[in-house]
């Protein structure tokens, strides 16, 4: 791991990789969003507002995955002082935020015809509108400590990140724990609740979001670094 702690080795990958990411996520994304609204038929209860599912899905995976980046880079800065984990944890903060909001945006549009409300206070959806204050507060922990000078986030961010982390299995079964109308899970070990008609199509846009959210991690990743390089040029050139 901390062969690429050094900026410049881990440049010189990020670089290409970004691009190997992007370009296809972008490709499954697209394939997935087009299946799904011309080629899968409407749900026998739902209609066609179940289509919304091919983005609301891939955002509440990639919003608790990114707080899940988030802690692994937190704990990393904290016991094995990974150079890079702090850059990494402010990089995954803003799309994570994103991703986030989006859940909760594409949830309420889907709620109101399903349930006839645009917002129910049960387990799952406080829950994640608890991690989307979670991010927020992150990322302005992560913003006063670059204001400090700092390259990445402080301890005291990195101890939230990991704290914060708690929330995760909250949001993965509160629809077990709690009785409300958000359906339970629909994808288990055991098999899928969803018809496979409709299905499909939620792994081509669940895979290219996540191809997407990396490829955006490494630009900002890529983006601090250069910042962080301009400000130590600043400072010297101040000190001289």
């Amino acid at each position: 791991m901390h062969r690429f702690a050094n900026p410049a080795r881990f440049l010189k990958i990020a670089r290409p990789v970004t691009g190997w990411l992007f370009w296809p996520g972008l490709v499954l994304l697209l394939a997935g969003c087009a299946s799904g609204l011309f080629l899968t038929p409407a749900d026998y209860l739902q209609g066609d507002t179940v289509r919304i599912l091919y983005i609301h899905v891939p955002a509440a995976w990639l919003g608790m995955a990114g707080w899940t980046g988030i802690a692994a880079s937190g704990l990393m800065q904290l016991v094995w002082r990974h150079p890079l984990a702090a850059v990494a944890g402010r990089a995954i903060a803003a799309p994570g935020a994103l991703f986030t909001a989006i859940c909760l945006m594409t949830g309420s549009i889907w709620g109101r015809p399903t349930w006839g409300t645009w917002w129910e206070w049960d387990g799952r959806m406080t829950s994640m509108l608890v991690l989307l204050f979670l991010y927020l507060g992150y990322i302005a922990l992560a913003n006063a400590s670059a204001r400090q000078g700092q390259g990445g986030v402080s301890p005291v961010t990195a101890i939230f990140g990991l704290v914060g982390a708690i929330n995760i299995p909250i949001i993965n079964r509160s629809v077990v724990w709690w009785n409300s109308l958000h359906q339970g899970p629909s994808i288990t070990m055991r098999g899928s609740s969803i018809d496979g008609s409709l299905l499909w199509p939620l792994g081509l846009t669940l895979f290219g979001f996540t191809l997407l959210f990396a490829a955006i991690v490494l630009m900002r990743m890529r983006a601090i670094l250069a910042q962080n390089k301009v400000e130590a040029r600043m400072q010297r050139l101040t000190r001289g």
